[in-house]
């Protein structure tokens, strides 16, 4: 429920106010019935609670001592704790809340040193290189804003609003002009070995995290994990990380390191974000071309 109240939707504005209304009213029955003034209704208090301030009731039984020896407050407000939480789940789920924002940082970064790297490969024959290729169809991509979730899809790519990590990677690159779905199943198929995949599925093998980096290992240039060495860092690049994988960004933080193009989870807040640093767990970085 934290992560709904971040969230800068309606919904989300809808929660905050309903949740410090309900902890208004607590108080405000506290008071008056210590100065034995008229009451506020009891329905009206449980109301706010299913309403979608059941936190604000909550925090105002306790920080106020009111109604907590009351049987039916003590039963119904954590109910309606429990409905919030659930309902609260699956609408972020649904991206009803719309937690996860494609607004892009700002660039942290003034040194000039750093020049942007540019293949001398052109995949798709567009016009423009391999490397801004991937960098711009990554910020293409989360742009459309997918909602976190793992299903199987019978033509290996997402077809609806649904994603994980690898489909940022996948998207990117085939519209760069290289489809992983065939080009990580080939791969699979000349060297099964290197891979633990006991039967090759074109359609879900190249969206796991594992694959991608032993294919990688294969076909790309492999670069330093070192996220201190910032030059070698450039946008359009691919980081890998034990369970997940990402496009780096163009732009950077304050200390020059770039940010991470990435869809993580569904309460994740941004999909471009500064994580190379906290992140301990980097095993590849990788170049296309």
């Amino acid at each position: 429920m934290a992560k709904l109240l971040m969230a800068a939707t309606p919904i989300s504005y809808y929660l905050v106010v309903i949740n410090v209304v309900a902890f208004i009213l607590y108080g405000l029955d506290k008071a008056k019935a210590v100065k034995h003034q008229w009451r506020i209704p009891e329905a009206t208090l449980l109301g706010a609670a299913f309403a979608g301030g059941a936190f604000g009731a909550f925090t105002g039984m306790i920080v106020f001592h009111h109604k907590t020896r009351k049987m039916k407050f003590r039963i119904l407000i954590p109910i309606a704790i429990l409905i919030w939480l659930t309902l609260g789940g699956f609408l972020a789920g649904r991206d009803v809340v719309g937690l996860t924002k494609a607004d892009r940082p700002k660039n942290e970064y003034n040194a000039t040193e750093i020049v942007q790297y540019h293949s001398s490969v052109d995949k798709d024959n567009d016009g423009t290189d391999d490397q801004m290729d991937i960098l711009n169809n990554a910020l293409a991509y989360v742009q459309t804003r997918p909602v976190y979730k793992s299903k199987y899809y019978e033509t290996g790519y997402p077809d609806d609003r649904y994603g994980v990590c690898t489909d940022v990677v996948g998207y990117a690159l085939r519209k760069s002009g290289y489809d992983l779905r065939e080009l990580v199943d080939e791969d699979i198929r000349k060297n099964p070995e290197d891979y633990d995949v006991d039967k090759p599925d074109k359609n879900i093998d190249f969206r796991r995290v594992k694959n991608l980096k032993i294919y990688f290992e294969h076909t790309a240039i492999s670069l330093t994990t070192d996220v201190n060495d910032i030059e070698q860092w450039q946008g359009g690049d691919i980081v890998v990380f034990k369970n997940h994988i990402g496009v780096i960004s163009d732009r950077r933080n304050a200390e020059g390191v770039p940010y991470v193009i990435h869809h993580n989870d569904p309460y994740q807040k941004n999909y471009e974000e500064d994580i190379l640093q906290s992140r301990k767990d980097i095993v590849g970085h990788f170049r296309i071309s």
